[in-house]
């Protein structure tokens, strides 16, 4: 039975894994493809550390692949707002769809525009 359930999050965890992989490919610019990689990549690593911890039932490797859970859901989040920022402030064109701005007046910009 652990066997099935192992194999069924792995094969959740690919098909997640699979979904951040084409939204990075497909998606318009670094912020929408940054939450693809982000929630996805997640998601999908997270199911194969819980596969993984299935699979071998000892409570070392079990403790391992939760702790691995844990600072990942913990890191991925952060890593990805201060990418976005860093991205944002460093004036990487957004989506021509891209109707509102929030932050607009919150990166100090001292060289000219280049992108208008």
């Amino acid at each position: 039975m652990m066997n099935v359930l192992s194999a069924v999050l792995m094969l959740a965890g690919g098909v997640f894994c699979l979904v951040a992989a084409v939204g990075m490919l497909r998606l318009p610019d670094t912020i929408i493809r940054m939450h693809a990689a982000t929630k996805a990549g997640a998601l999908g690593a997270g199911l194969m550390f819980l596969s993984l911890a299935c699979f071998y039932v000892e409570l070392s490797t079990t403790l391992r692949a939760f702790a691995a859970i844990f600072f990942l859901l913990l890191t991925a989040p952060v890593a990805a707002h201060l990418i976005g920022r860093a991205a944002y402030c460093t004036r990487v064109r957004l989506w021509d769809r891209t109707r509102i701005d929030e932050l607009a007046f919150t990166c100090d910009w001292n060289e000219p525009d280049s992108h208008e």
